[in-house]
């Protein structure tokens, strides 16, 4: 793979992992709520663990640093396929751990969580998506 084909897959696994953290709490909050009995004292606990979730990014960014400096140094080298390859596997898992707390946000929509609660919790996703997007270096 080259440099061009490795830097158009990053690109459009960024927009999939986009269309992935906003697109289920839209499509979630169209359904009824359910929450009952329990909805209501499940809400704040799934709050807490959607912010929790936000602090398991911090060793995949580690990895997906120390990932973008293999890549940099590999570049024009033998090994410029496998760093890239390399740096999409670490970013890919780092995405799916970023898209936690927009998932658990949509798993508490019909359970009551309110709408603010909700919107901090994308946004959280979404300010990781950007910590993980390729840097103009690699560009």
């Amino acid at each position: 793979m080259n440099r061009a084909a490795a830097r158009r897959q990053l690109s459009l696994d960024g927009w999939f992992y986009l269309l992935l953290i906003v697109v289920p709490v839209l499509v979630v909050r169209q359904f009824p709520q359910v929450a009952g009995r329990f909805g209501e004292h499940l809400a704040l606990p799934l709050f807490i663990g959607g912010l929790v979730l936000l602090f398991l990014n911090l060793p995949r960014f580690s990895a997906y640093k120390h990932a973008l400096i293999a890549t940099e140094k590999d570049l024009g080298t033998d090994a410029e396929t496998f760093a890239w390859s390399r740096l999409r596997s670490v970013r890919l898992r780092a995405l799916r751990t970023a898209a936690l707390p927009a998932w658990l946000g949509a798993i508490g929509v019909p359970l009551g969580l309110e709408p603010v609660a909700q919107l901090l919790l994308v946004c959280g996703s979404l300010a990781l998506l950007v910590l993980y997007r390729l840097p103009r270096q690699l560009q």
